[in-house]
This record gives C-alpha cells, sequence and structure tokens, in this order.
C-alpha cells in the first residue's frame, strides 16, 4: 500500500507556543503516544521556559551569579545547548537571552508580536556561552549575573528526539514528532517512509500548522529541520526584527537565506545545522557539504541550493495532494 494511502494515527495542538503534530503508524497507539509527547512538551517547557518563573530556567536566570542545583532534564538541555555553541564556534550561543528582551522578545512570542512600538534600549551582544558552567556531576548551573541564557534555539529539538525515542520504546511501531518544524522519526516507518513537507513561503511561520509545502520529502530515520528569519519575526517602531541573533553584536542576522532545511541523524543535529546556516550565510553551502548534511537552502527571491544529496524540488515528490 502507498505510503499516501495508509491509515495512520494523528494529532495536532498546540504547545511550546508553536504546533505540535504526532503520527504513528498504529493507530490504536495514538492516545498512549499522545499522552507521552504531552507529558515531555510539559516536562520541557516547566525547564526551560523564559517566560515562566517557575521554570528551571528563570531560577537559574535569575540566580545573580549563584550555583544552581538542576534536574536531569534541565542540565541535559544545557549540555546539548552548550555543545551546539562549541559545534559552531559560537554561532548557534544559548546567552542571546538579554539580546532578545532588548529586542522586544521579552515575553511568549504571540504576545511580544503585537507589541508595536518603538525599543527604548539599544541591542545588546550574548553575554558568552564559555562563561556559563555547567557541572553534569553535582547538576550544578552557574550563570553570570550579567548573562541570561536562551534554551529556545535547541530546547524544541530535543523535545522531539527525546518523545520520539519514548513513545517508539513504550508503544513500538512508528512514529514522527513535529515540533513546528523540528522533525524527529522513530521505530518502522511507512513502507516509503515519512512524507514532510518543507515549507520556504514568504510567510513562512513556524506557529502554525497550515503552511504550504513547497517541497516532498520522504524519510525513514533521524530528524529533520528547517531555520528561517521568518519563522519567528515581529516589528517594534517601524524596524523588521526576528529571533535568529548574531552573537556578537546582539541583532538579528541579515542572511541571505529565507529558510533552511536540514536531514541528520537527530533532530538536535539538524536544528544546530539549520540555525547555524542562516547564520553563516553564504558560506552556509559549503560548511553543509562539508559535513555531509542533506540541505536545502532557500533564498529571499525563491530560488534553491541544495547540498549532500537533497532531492532537487522536481525529484522529490513535488506538492501534495
Amino acid at each position: 500500500m502507498p505510503a499516501a494511502a495508509m491509515t495512520v494515527g494523528s494529532r495536532t495542538f498546540q504547545a511550546l507556543g508553536t504546533f505540535a503534530t504526532l503520527l504513528v503508524t498504529d493507530p490504536d497507539a495514538l492516545e498512549p503516544a499522545y499522552d507521552l509527547l504531552a507529558a515531555e512538551l510539559a516536562a520541557i517547557d516547566a525547564a526551560c521556559s523564559r517566560f515562566r518563573s517557575d521554570s528551571e530556567l528563570w531560577r537559574v536566570n535569575h540566580a545573580r551569579g549563584r550555583p544552581v542545583p538542576v534536574s536531569p532534564l534541565f542540565a541535559d538541555a544545557l549540555a546539548v545547548a552548550l555543545a551546539a555553541a562549541a559545534l559552531t564556534d559560537g554561532d548557534v550561543d544559548p546567552t542571546c537571552g538579554q539580546s532578545l528582551v532588548r529586542l522586544g522578545y521579552d515575553r511568549d512570542f504571540a504576545v511580544a508580536r503585537r507589541r508595536g512600538g518603538p525599543l527604548r534600549r539599544p541591542p545588546v551582544p550574548a553575554g558568552g556561552w564559555r562563561r556559563v558552567q555547567l557541572n553534569l556531576d553535582r547538576r550544578e548551573v552557574t550563570v553570570p549575573a550579567d548573562v541570561m541564557l536562551d534554551l529556545g534555539a535547541t530546547a524544541k529539538a530535543l523535545a522531539a528526539d527525546r518523545a520520539a525515542a519514548a513513545i517508539e520504546a513504550a508503544v513500538g511501531g512508528g512514529v514522527l514528532v513535529n515540533l513546528g518544524g523540528d522533525i524527529r522519526v522513530a521505530g518502522s516507518p511507512p513502507d516509503s517512509g515519512w512524507r514532510v513537507g518543507i515549507a520556504d513561503e514568504v510567510g513562512f511561520d513556524t506557529s502554525t500548522a497550515t503552511i504550504e509545502p513547497r517541497q516532498v520529502v520522504l524519510i525513514r530515520a533521524g530528524g529533520l529541520a528547517t531555520s528561517s528569519p521568518l519563522g519567528r519575526a515581529w516589528r517594534r517602531g517601524g524596524v523588521d526584527l526576528h529571533h535568529i541573533i548574531v552573537p556578537a553584536t546582539g541583532r538579528p542576522t541579515d542572511s541571505c537565506w529565507r529558510t533552511v532545511s536540514v536531514a541528520a541523524a537527530s533532530c538536535v543535529d539538524a536544528n544546530i545545522a539549520s540555525t547555524a546556516a542562516i547564520l553563516r550565510g553564504g558560506q552556509a553551502p559549503r560548511w553543509l557539504d562539508g559535513l555531509r548534511l542533506p540541505a536545502r537552502l532557500v533564498r529571499h527571491d525563491g530560488s534553491t541550493v541544495t547540498v549532500g544529496g537533497w532531492p532537487a524540488d522536481s525529484d522529490a515528490g513535488g506538492r501534495p495532494k
């Protein structure tokens, strides 16, 4: 039976300021799979939300330089974020929290994007990821008083990886977890693989699941992520802003790419690479090709560059029906 004709269990809902879509090859497993996904998303939000005063991240950011004991989940999330910074030579820096606050992203995005007044303070560079101390043995974090962490660049991708693995282990079969374009699959996929729509339009918005795909690819394992300066964009005082920050300046990057999609062994790996590619601009295709990561990069005029064996648009199955 063709993958498109298979009956799969499916559920889409709002979570982490975006949409979450769950697919399972066994429809009878949908409810227990959903419960596991919902629990993972609740846990990652309680650990890593920058806007919840009861979150672990809030406690760490407001500890004024004192060491803070943290949960295994938060330690894992911070370790991933620091690894992302190391792997990208600091391009994907988890200490851009204060930079985002200065740009008006100081509360839940749905609220922040509705505020259009001028900014009151100038941009500020990232605090510096090397200044963050994570003691994994003691599960203790120390952040300097002038540094604010933001784990948004990697925590959602980590949640997709963790949830897919937990669901596959508990209910078996095949599973796909999509958190606002951060995708991880696990278990046995449909016969032809999972059909994944790739969006790249000018109106790209990761807060909605109704984006029109421009290409469809098939994946059987691993992760896939799409990053874009359009995904979380807002306007303040007549200036267009977005969430992908140049750490050295604290300003949004002026990238030549409107979207970058990357496939990798995990969603975290794909997310790190796609975000770094936006920041690296014209150097990104060669960098991604050197890593042997399949990727599709879309310029603002709609023209595309593919590397690492990513199929050209005409070879990838076209638009979904």
